[in-house]
This record gives C-alpha cells, sequence and structure tokens, in this order.
C-alpha cells in the first residue's frame, strides 16, 4: 500500500500539539500539555487568537460560522464530555460521553460523531446527545473527518509500534465498508481537510503535517 503524498511538516506553534480543526481559512490547535486553544493563521504559520478552554481539549470540529464542538477532559480522572463554542457565546457543556470515553470528533453538516479509541468504532448523535448509529472501525481510531459525504478515518494501533492507515467509509451504508487507502507513516493524533489536503498532528514531535492521498 502507498503512503500519503504532498507530505509537509510544519513546527507545531505549541508543544503536543493534540486536536485539529479547520475553520472556513484558519487551522484550531489544542495544546495537551498546556491545556490551551490556539488559532493558527496557515499563510504565516502564525497564532491569531488563543483561548483558555475549561479542561483538555482531545478533539475538536467546526460546524461553520465560528461554531466549534469540543471532547474536553475534565477532573482527575480525564472524564470526557462534549462542549459547545461560539465566539460570542463561550463554552458550555453539551453531554458526558458513553462510559466518559471518547475522543476525536466529526460532523456531516447536521450530526456529530464520536469516536471512542478501544472500543474502535463511531458514534454517530443527534442533536439531543443520543446516540442513533454505531459503527464498527476494526481498529484504534486516532482521528476522523468529513470530505464529500465520505468519512476518512486513522486507524490502527499506538502499541507495541504505531502503525497507522487512512480509510474511508460511506456512513449511508446500513453495514459501511472501511477501505484502508494509504500508509500514514507517522504517530498521527487527530484529522482534518482544508478543501484540498488534510491535517494531523505528530504529537511526540511537535509537529503538524499537511498531506494528500495517493492517486
Amino acid at each position: 500500500m502507498n503512503a500519503v503524498i504532498k507530505f509537509k511538516r510544519h513546527s507545531s506553534p505549541t508543544i503536543t500539539p493534540q486536536a485539529l480543526a479547520w475553520d472556513r481559512d484558519h487551522l484550531w490547535v489544542s495544546s495537551r500539555d498546556l491545556g490551551m486553544l490556539y488559532k493558527i493563521d496557515i499563510e504565516t504559520w502564525k497564532i491569531v487568537d488563543e483561548i483558555d478552554p475549561p479542561g483538555i481539549i482531545w478533539a475538536a470540529v467546526s460546524l461553520g460560522d465560528g461554531k466549534m464542538r469540543f471532547t474536553i477532559g475534565k477532573g482527575l480522572n480525564d472524564d470526557r464530555y462534549i462542549y459547545r463554542y461560539a465566539p460570542d457565546e463561550g463554552f458550555a457543556k453539551l453531554f458526558a460521553c458513553p462510559d466518559f470515553t471518547g475522543s476525536y470528533l466529526s460532523y456531516d453538516g447536521a450530526n456529530l460523531y464520536l469516536s471512542q479509541w478501544y472500543e474502535k468504532r463511531i458514534l454517530k448523535y443527534d442533536e439531543k446527545g443520543n446516540v442513533i448509529c454505531k459503527i464498527d472501525i476494526g481498529a484504534e481510531i486516532s482521528g476522523h473527518t468529513f470530505v464529500d459525504g465520505m468519512i476518512y478515518v486513522l486507524r490502527g494501533k499506538e502499541k507495541p509500534n504505531e502503525d497507522w492507515r487512512i480509510a474511508r467509509l460511506d456512513p449511508q451504508e446500513e453495514k459501511p465498508q472501511v477501505k484502508d487507502i494509504a500508509v500514514v507513516p507517522f504517530a498521527c493524533r487527530s484529522l482534518t481537510f482544508d478543501g484540498e489536503l488534510f491535517w494531523s498532528n505528530y504529537r511526540a514531535k511537535d509537529t503538524v503535517i499537511s498531506f494528500a492521498l495517493p492517486n
């Protein structure tokens, strides 16, 4: 299987980059260790805004118009909750993740999708926070995003050696078939798409990486 292409490394503007989200013309990046959220101008690769959230942001997704959803860890047990955010309203807790576990987020224009790393699945939510669909991914999940109605997902395993692929599935299928597309040759965390390129974090190296898929 071929590896991803147009591979470009960007030195992270913060340490331990964790969550990533593309919002119109900016990239949002969170720091796992500092607990901050940063808005990045990718043309200058400069921080243009920073936000102090109510916990550790493990995942982020844009809903458009500056509105976001986050997976945020709280307390000594790092219990996970879904929060909404809007520039004029700030943060508001929406609901707890199942068993207080959950990580990466994606959005199809109407519904929110949350992945659970060890359960190897993606959960689809309605607007009231109810799980309405469960999608088996068959491997650990380190990020996912929507492109043209399809879910692109980073799947593989963390231990003993990081081993990852980017795969694609159609969430409209009754039993979505997950097809690996390319090897991702780094310990990827989070996934977003800017309309041309995918973005992910190489958190262990404090690096943000943009890439495309092989033909």
